[in-house]
């Protein structure tokens, strides 16, 4: 995605619709070559096109979740990859800032992608990279798999890093998540003690919710953004994490 896309797809996301008219005066090219880019928006699952319109998507799941701070969210995607050395296999978890990742890392054909996403699964099915998608209950508003049978399958693949979403933290409470069944899969994976990084933006870092991730012990290292306040900064570093800092785009 060339930087006019970008720009394309935050337009649609922050007015709702935008017809291929109105892209083409704002961002200077010829409704031709506008077309092509909703085109290419849209076959990578970014927007919705629709009676010379585009529209963000709609449903309340990773693909929406992906378009708010989008910018955002690619920085990290991209500081998170430049982690992944070539022939690694790793693993990464549900998220839209993890589906980022895994787009970004797919490009590459010598890393092994393993998740439990199927909608990171068929994300990346038109790149070069191998996809490892495990199995178990489908969990349809995540697009995610859980349940007992996912947890014997993560115990059955190996892999070198993990990439891991959150949906709160707190000092007193560590990493947590709001959803049970995929709090379970997060500790299956921690379990194997491998290095483990999340990946979130600095929003997270107010919120508490009901099912711990963790022990704090077994996580490595958090990429977020430079919104973070500088005091829980410094709590993620005295419990022994790394804290990358992304500048906001």
């Amino acid at each position: 995605m060339n930087s006019r896309q970008q720009t394309i797809l935050q337009l649609v996301i922050d007015k709702g619709r935008m017809s291929v008219a109105e892209l083409a005066k704002m961002s200077g090219v010829s409704e031709v070559t506008i077309r092509q880019d909703l085109n290419l928006l849209e076959k990578q699952s970014y927007l919705r096109r629709t009676h010379g319109f585009a529209v963000p998507l709609d449903s309340e799941d990773v693909e929406t979740r992906m378009m708010n701070n989008f910018a955002l969210k690619r920085e990290l995607a991209e500081f998170a990859a430049s982690l992944v050395r070539p022939g690694e296999t790793v693993f990464i978890e549900n998220g839209s800032s993890n589906a980022l990742l895994a787009r970004e890392l797919a490009t590459q054909p010598d890393i092994t992608i393993i998740t439990v996403s199927s909608y990171i699964a068929h994300l990346l099915k038109e790149t070069p990279g191998e996809v490892i998608l495990l199995g178990g209950i489908y969990q349809k508003k995540s697009e995610s798999m859980v349940g007992p049978l996912t947890r014997q399958y993560i115990q059955q693949v190996h892999f070198s890093k993990a990439f891991i979403g959150i949906d709160g933290w707190q000092p007193e409470t560590g990493f947590t998540g709001r959803d049970m069944m995929r709090s379970d899969i997060v500790n299956a994976v921690l379990e194997k003690g491998t290095e483990a990084i999340v990946l979130t933006d600095s929003s997270k870092f107010s919120a508490t919710h009901p099912y711990p991730l963790g022990p704090m012990s077994r996580f490595n290292r958090v990429i977020t953004d430079d919104n973070l306040a500088t005091e829980k900064q410094l709590q993620l570093e005295q419990a022994g994490l790394t804290v990358n800092i992304v500048k906001r785009p």
